[in-house]
């Protein structure tokens, strides 16, 4: 049998004596790597949606939307307003978390109109008859480097009366 080449050690290298350690290591980063991939199935990071709903003596407004995502995926929000009375000039009020760091792709049924109102989105939805149920639907895709918290509160006014208020906060993952 040949000898081993110069500064080559069999027993260290080949035999690996002295570095039972390493598979332990090696194992660790495995299981690392596999507690992530499971925490992505269980949904912890995001894009199951979640339904918030406040009602109010004029309406009840429910918002169903991922309150997690990921940086990069597209996501809908469905919001639907129930008008327990006439609502004569409806508007919802999405506070810029709605939009920062996420892009708004599409709008459906288009508002009547869109505003800045002190800096949040404001979409005109005009009359909502007494017993009518409303149905928003808002296309985003959140920006890769849009990573952290943020406040996605909306309100629902008629004319420039709050009728009510849903908080919610988006987590953007990596």
């Amino acid at each position: 049998m040949a000898s081993a080449p110069q500064g080559i050690r069999v027993g260290r290298m080949r035999d690996m004596q002295g570095r039972d350690w390493h598979r332990w290591v090696r194992r660790a980063l495995l299981g690392l790597l596999a507690a992530f991939v499971l925490m992505g199935l269980f949904n912890v990071f995001g894009q199951r949606p979640t339904s918030d709903t406040v009602s109010a003596k004029e309406a009840s407004l429910k918002v169903y939307a991922p309150s997690r995502v990921r940086g990069g995926l597209l996501w809908q929000a469905r919001l639907t307003i129930r008008a327990n009375e006439d609502l004569k000039d409806a508007q919802l009020v999405f506070s810029q978390g709605w939009l920062e760091g996420n892009t708004l792709n599409t709008i459906e049924p288009s508002p009547l109109g869109e505003a800045s109102r002190n800096g949040s989105l404001s979409l005109d939805l005009g009359h909502v008859p007494k017993g009518e149920r409303y149905e928003l639907y808002m296309q985003f895709q959140s920006n890769p480097t849009n990573v952290g918290h943020r406040s996605t509160d909306v309100q629902l006014l008629d004319g420039d009366k709050v009728v009510l208020s849903v908080e919610r906060t988006l987590w953007v993952f990596p």
